[in-house]
């Protein structure tokens, strides 16, 4: 397969999966059309220092923070909530660099994700059968025809709250919000709940010496000037996605421009489907997310096609196989990777294998299976002669009750009093703090 033969339509030659018919394509072609003559949201040289620092991750030497909601609503493009998201972010970082003694790629689930794939193309209530719920890019969570009827004007909607919310995530990194001269941004109320009190304002002491220690050598450190903050969304809605790839002067290739690192789903990642055919021949890094049903035979094919020059930064491979099913899923593709000799970053999702039902029909996620997850990863990774290079979390700033679990100790009863995701359970900010603060402790000791 050649890239030659490639171009950002060419995906419409293959099997379409997560689809939706929309009422009237020619109005859909249309809105395509405006999209396709907008300016840009991310530039290719932006892309391109994502794909050197994820590079540096296949060596090692960095290590990826992959996280944000499971999917934007129009309503969330508010300033308040986009600060909280991208701080959190900031702030687990801090933590991550601490404890793995390496620098951290900060990639948010954001300025883009407004679509989702669906397990099933309708949903019943009471009788009455409707189109899923897709995000809002596509329809709108009212259980109504008129609400879950496909809509081509949200393509536009979306790309406006996404450059919105992009413009308005540059002027806060610009403005400071990533300087680490503030403690007053390290809100840290819930550590007295949880047992690692004593251990987690250890790190937050230690983090801030350093600090002190290193500007009596050198003067005062910028706390800012080496934040870099990367988006990334699902690339599920292929008309938006080909809409923004663009050819760029004086690079080789076609960028998506969307977002600096789209991924493929799980649901979408057939061989013969329309969406690898789009993401072989953009020069984006992308992710491929892996799931149970992956076979190593499978996995190496995909890499093929996706990679084929084997670059590294590349192709991030991040898997979601839930922490009962991660021991006998995870190693015999590593294993498959490596005999392969196949250049790819490991990265963990520890939400999307571990989702349960409750017994009043909420989905929810325990915290200690995430955790779980997340630790085997790195166990079982080492042992197959490779290592675990980023994680990819479902959260949100806000004090939201969807995942049990955590300092708090939130249970199914909790999750009713705010419960506010259409679509998949969240850590709220605690929990991610607490996540990130669990990990760095246990790296730390194991490097002793």
């Amino acid at each position: 397969m050649s890239i030659s033969d490639w171009h950002p339509a060419s995906w419409k030659t293959k099997p379409l999966r997560q689809w939706m018919e929309y009422p009237d394509p020619e109005a859909l072609e249309r809105e395509v059309a405006h999209l396709a003559s907008f300016p840009p949201l991310v530039t290719s040289g932006e892309i391109e220092e994502l794909h050197a620092q994820l590079r540096a991750a296949e060596e090692g030497r960095y290590f990826v923070l992959q996280g944000g909601d499971c999917s934007e609503t129009f309503e969330a493009c508010h300033s308040d909530i986009i600060t909280r998201k991208v701080k959190i972010l900031l702030l687990m970082s801090y933590i991550l660099i601490y404890g793995l003694d390496k620098r951290v790629i900060r990639i948010g689930r954001i300025a883009g994700q407004y679509a989702k794939p669906r397990s099933s193309n309708t949903e019943t209530r009471n009788g009455i059968t409707l189109p899923s719920y897709r995000g809002p890019m596509i329809n709108r969570p009212d259980f109504t025809l008129e609400a879950r009827t496909p809509d081509p004007v949200n393509l536009r909607r979306a790309y406006s709250c996404a450059a919105m919310t992009m413009n308005f995530l540059r002027s806060l990194i610009d403005g400071g919000l990533g300087d680490m001269h503030h403690p007053e941004y390290w809100e840290l109320d819930f550590v007295n709940l949880a047992e690692q009190s004593r251990e987690y304002r250890q790190i937050f002491q230690a983090i801030e010496s350093s600090i002190r220690f290193m500007e009596v050598i050198a003067g005062r450190i910028d706390g800012q000037a080496q934040t870099k903050f990367f988006c990334s969304h699902e690339g599920l809605h292929l008309p938006y996605e080909m809409a923004h790839t663009r050819q760029v002067p004086r690079r080789h290739g076609y960028y998506n421009l969307t977002t600096h690192m789209p991924w493929i789903g799980d649901r979408t990642r057939g061989i013969d489907g329309a969406h690898i055919e789009y993401f072989r021949g953009i020069a984006n890094p992308i992710g491929m997310k892996v799931g149970p049903s992956m076979q190593p035979d499978e996995l190496i094919e995909l890499t093929k096609i996706l990679n084929p020059n084997n670059i590294k930064g590349r192709l991030c491979l991040i898997h979601r196989f839930g922490a009962s099913k991660i021991a006998e899923c995870l190693p015999p593709l590593a294993e498959a990777i490596r005999l392969a000799r196949r250049n790819v970053l490991w990265i963990s999702d520890p939400m999307h294998g571990n989702t349960q039902t409750t017994a009043d029909g909420i989905k929810t996620r325990s915290f200690d299976d995430i955790l779980s997850e997340l630790c085997q990863s790195f166990i079982i990774l080492e042992q197959e002669g490779t290592h675990l290079g980023g994680i990819h979390v479902e959260l949100t700033g806000e004090n939201v009750t969807e995942c049990m679990g955590g300092a708090r100790g939130l249970t199914a009863d909790d999750l009713h009093r705010d419960y506010q995701s259409d679509v998949d359970p969240r850590l709220n900010y605690e929990q991610a703090m607490e996540m990130a603060l669990l990990l760095a402790t246990r790296q730390a000791s194991r490097r002793r």
